[in-house]
């Protein structure tokens, strides 16, 4: 009934490409053909960190939760992935700026025919993105929205340069999120949240891979967990397939999604 699953130890022994390139080996992603004739849904995988105690957050951001080897596991995932799905209000509070390539994984990305660095998808229902947002421009990254949205605030980023796509009706609905990925060879998908993105991923049940990261200080507070959506909870049976720490004592579980059988 029990079973002991050691964790791998990553230390500071080695140099940072060995590190990184030994890292991308224990995160791979299963194939997926990236052109027609058959364009399958795109794998879709989350990178998420919480405290022990299960907070989101420190002081209103992610990233003061994080550490080196976070860091490391944050670039290795990046760079194995063809878009990274975030919400566009987590976006914009964390900096994110326009993945750029990682000169560790260029000979990998050009060996498995992926862009120099991964395309930026933003999702938001209420196209509250500051106009003046950097990465809207850029020619990789994509707003995606729901037909609901204001015509005000979509006509503005539009005229700011953003490529604007509606992906439902009422709601920004994931699969067609993930269809729209697919239509663009984007079949190595990541998404870093925030926490009402990923609860909607679970609530559609299109997520994949869950990568936790457990940051060694416990919070209390009032910060919310990774994932809370409105609708009914359901369970959605996960299995630990990776265990890993390192010298700063964080831990990092891969979680994959539950075959028929075991679910």
């Amino acid at each position: 009934m029990f079973g002991l699953q050691k964790a791998t130890q990553v230390t500071s022994t080695q140099d940072e490409a060995t590190t990184l390139r030994w890292l991308a080996e224990q995160y791979p992603y299963p194939d997926r053909p990236a052109s027609p004739p058959c364009l399958p849904r795109p794998y879709l995988r989350v990178n998420m960190v919480s405290s022990i105690d299960g907070a989101v957050t420190h002081n209103g951001r992610s990233g003061d939760l994080a550490g080196p080897g976070d860091k490391a596991i944050f670039r290795v995932l990046r760079a194995l992935a063809d878009v990274i799905i975030v919400g566009a209000r987590t976006a914009v509070v964390e900096g994110y700026r326009q993945p750029s390539p990682d000169e560790v994984f260029t000979a990998v990305r050009a060996e498995r025919e992926q862009a120099p660095a991964p395309a930026l998808a933003l999702v938001s229902r209420s196209l509250s993105i500051p106009t003046d947002y950097a990465p809207l421009t850029g020619p990789d990254t994509v707003v995606l929205t729901c037909r609901a949205a204001s015509a005000d605030r979509r006509a503005a980023l539009r005229d700011a340069g953003a490529t604007v796509i509606d992906c439902g009706d009422d709601d920004v609905d994931m699969q067609s999120v993930l269809e729209v990925c697919a239509e663009r060879g984007w079949v190595r998908a990541l998404s870093e949240g925030g926490p009402t993105l990923l609860g909607t991923f679970i609530d559609d049940d299109v997520l994949d891979e869950l990568c936790v990261t457990t940051s060694p200080h416990a919070v209390a507070g009032d910060a919310g967990r990774i994932a809370h959506h409105p609708a009914q909870a359901a369970l959605h049976r996960m299995r630990p397939v990776t265990i890993i720490t390192d010298d700063d004592g964080f831990v990092f579980i891969r979680w994959t999604r539950a075959s028929a059988e075991e679910a």
